[in-house]
């Protein structure tokens, strides 16, 4: 039985067979795997990142990003939404994969893959809270991040250069900017997250045109300048638009 197996691996590894048999099938198997999520809150100022004390080694007492190891019967995405939510007390929130990281020395204490998720989402309609090993978590402005503990500055960097490019080609703001809101506040969330200046003519003349919000028919209220026109969402558009996609450039 034992030989028809190697005849069989053999067959599939040809000219590699001996090399593969030099290293102990086991080692093939001892790697762990992990996930790693950047929460990324928006709050009309600044654009910033979700993290946690580490309450445990290695790194003990660093800052990170809420992140853990996967369990082996456990599905990824699974993994990323439970680890969150020890760690921070936060659910329902909607994460998306963007990269896997697995340089050999990344984790001190043995070979750890980790697979990065991101979301943005509204600071004022989450409240995380410290839980698990995590001791503390806050959140930091993302121009103003310390060293972080292992890679998790390089996987905010990738986090935050998928979510420009995905901005640019869906819209976002739906569930980031109040039910009413100006076409300045829109201005305002864009030019936070894309980190470009755009012309206030431009920027309007392109939103309007995608047929994506509806006059509300009123104005602020209690401003110190000129009140603005509010707007809403159209949701059939807004969810045709996912969809479909749209290039952002002015």
């Amino acid at each position: 039985m034992e030989e028809k197996k190697e005849n069989s691996l053999e067959k599939v590894l040809g000219h590699q067979f001996s090399a593969f048999y030099k290293i102990s099938i086991d080692k093939f198997f001892q790697f762990a795997l992990s996930v790693d999520c950047v929460i990324l809150g928006y709050n009309e100022e600044s654009l910033n990142l979700l993290v946690i004390e580490r309450g445990a080694q290695p790194h003990i007492g660093k800052m990170a990003l809420p992140g853990d190891l996967v369990y082996p019967s456990e599905d990824m995405d699974l993994a990323a939404e439970r680890v969150l939510n020890e760690l921070t007390d936060l659910e329902d929130v909607n994460m998306t994969q963007f990269h896997s990281y697995g340089q050999v020395d990344r984790h001190p204490i043995g070979r750890v893959i980790t697979v990065g998720y991101y979301s943005l989402i509204s600071v004022d309609q989450f409240e995380p809270l410290a839980s698990s090993w995590a001791d503390n978590v806050s959140w930091l402005n993302v121009k103003k991040l310390p060293k972080l503990a292992f890679d998790h500055n390089e996987i905010v960097q990738e986090a935050l250069r998928s979510l420009k490019e995905r901005v640019r080609l869906q819209p976002i703001g739906f569930e980031l900017l109040p039910k009413e809101f100006t076409l300045g506040q829109m201005q305002n969330l864009y030019e936070t997250v894309l980190e470009v200046k755009f012309d206030k003519a431009n920027f309007r003349k392109k939103i309007l045109g995608m047929g994506l919000l509806e006059e509300t028919g009123k104005l602020q209220s209690d401003v110190p300048h000129r009140p603005g026109k509010l707007y809403s969402f159209n949701k059939k558009a807004y969810e045709s638009l996912l969809q479909t996609g749209y290039t952002f450039e002015l």
